[in-house]
């Protein structure tokens, strides 16, 4: 098939995750036909950035095996996944860079603005020192997942804390490659990228996702789990994608079926103070994690999130809202004590 006659997505998804792993991802997902449609020979950043969250999402599933177990059970019944949001933590240091990142969420804004994101609403969350923001995609708001992006504020704790951050977070790399900004700055310009330049610049843009420190210390771990549970958890999964979620119609029917059958849900549902957004998630898998001096311990990972969105009577369409006390709650679906040596 000639580059002008290939449909963007899938190519791009092929090409970073394989066929046969690609095949089942956007099969597991309910995307817009308008975004599939798209032909090459030059890929949109609608397109782009669609392509970008189908390879995080599969990425997610294969962290968490409950997630897949979940989205393996929607498929048997006839479903499909609609991705709301894929959430990520950061860390913003007392001042400067957090090692060779860009300081907080600036290593993400760097990737999603070029790519059509705007800063739709910020959250505090001052019980856990950080701030959340939302990002929406200008073109296609309900189609692309938007990304829950956090900052982790170093100075709001004490220089004890600051110094373990510093250790732990000060050894990060940036994943970014010359090739790859030059893809995001033609975005940003509205330059055209053609399907090569895309497929060369994703596998680096979707490996920014990821942890870029060193291994912790144990003593530095444990020092910055005692402080702060989102802390600890940054240092031992970086910017992965903390939770991924599926937007359902009615969250709170689900959520009994899925109690009813014993999957790990989350004791309460999670609701706005609209009434008009509602959540729920599984509790964090469990993972094995490689710190300094080769000690392996089980720690909290990642988890699966499901969310109900009704209309927004003032506008007439979809409320894509977040909630501070919603995004609090569902924090803690990693902040389970440091399990012991594996």
């Amino acid at each position: 098939m000639s580059v002008e006659n290939q449909r963007v997505i899938s190519a791009l998804v092929e090409g970073i995750l394989g066929v046969e792993a690609a095949r089942g991802a956007l099969d597991a997902l309910d995307v817009d036909p308008a975004l599939m449609a798209e032909r090459g020979p030059h890929v949109s950043r609608a397109a782009f950035a669609m392509a970008m969250n189908i390879a995080l999402f599969h990425d997610l599933l294969e962290r968490v095996p409950s997630g897949a177990a979940y989205v393996a059970d929607r498929l048997a019944r006839g479903g499909k996944v609609v991705f709301d949001h894929g959430a990520l933590r950061t860390v913003r240091m007392p001042e400067g860079p957090t090692g060779e990142l860009p300081p907080g969420e600036e290593a993400f804004t760097r990737i999603l603005t070029p790519l059509g994101y705007h800063m739709a609403a910020v959250y505090p969350l001052d019980r856990l020192r950080m701030t959340g923001r939302a990002y929406r995609h200008a073109d296609l708001p309900e189609a692309i997942p938007q990304f829950f992006l956090s900052e982790l504020h170093v100075d709001r704790f004490d220089p004890q804390f600051a110094e373990a951050a510093a250790r732990a977070f000060g050894t990060s790399r940036d994943p970014l490659t010359a090739d790859a900004k030059a893809v995001l700055g033609k975005y940003a310009d509205g330059d055209a990228v053609s399907l090569a330049e895309a497929a060369a610049a994703l596998p680096v843009i979707v490996a920014a996702f990821d942890r870029q420190h060193q291994p912790v210390s144990i003593g530095d771990y444990e020092l910055l789990l005692s402080r702060s549970h989102e802390a600890a958890w940054i240092a031992t999964e970086g910017n992965a994608f903390n939770h991924a979620t599926d937007r359902v119609a009615d969250v709170a029917a689900l959520a009994e079926r899925l109690k009813a059958d014993d999957w790990p849900m989350k004791d309460r549902l999670e609701i706005s103070r609209t009434g008009r957004v509602r959540q729920t998630a599984f509790r964090a898998d469990t993972v094995e994690r490689l710190f300094a001096g080769n000690e392996l311990r089980r720690v909290p990972g990642s988890f699966y999130e499901f969310i109900s969105r009704d209309i927004d009577p003032e506008t007439g369409r979809l409320d894509l809202a977040f909630d501070t006390g919603n995004a609090t709650g569902i924090f803690a679906m990693t902040s389970a004590r440091d399990e012991g040596s594996a």
